[in-house]
């Protein structure tokens, strides 16, 4: 019965962990690398995606850049950005603290590598 208690306890731990640090690496500069959208693979240049703690987002597409909201869902398997009245909400395909791939039906496949 203790080592149920235990392995139960030590689960919990890893799982709290684990999604405190996704939100902790999620912060920072982002560099999109690869745009797949209908079969169709793209290199954009100059376009980032920069989060904030607290949920602030930034996205720069060469000289333009849109303010927003991120919020990254508890299972770490959804992220929604908001941009003024527009909110989009991307499946989580991958992520590490180098590499991130995000999907979305109108977006197609984004695929991102940290900027440090």
């Amino acid at each position: 019965m203790q080592i149920k208690i235990l392995i139960t306890f030590l689960s919990c731990i890893v799982g709290f962990t684990g999604y405190a640090q996704t939100s902790k690496e999620l912060v920072g500069k982002w560099k999109l690398v690869k745009e797949t959208k209908d079969g169709v693979v793209s290199s954009p240049k100059d376009t980032y995606q920069v989060f904030v703690e607290g949920g602030e987002f930034n996205g720069i597409n060469g000289d333009k850049s849109r303010k927003g909201k991120w919020k990254l869902s508890d299972d770490n398997k959804k992220l929604t950005i908001k941009i003024s009245i527009i909110s989009l909400t991307f499946t989580v395909d991958y992520f590490d603290s180098k590499k991130r791939i995000i999907s979305n039906d109108k977006t197609g496949s984004l695929e991102y590598e940290k900027v440090d």
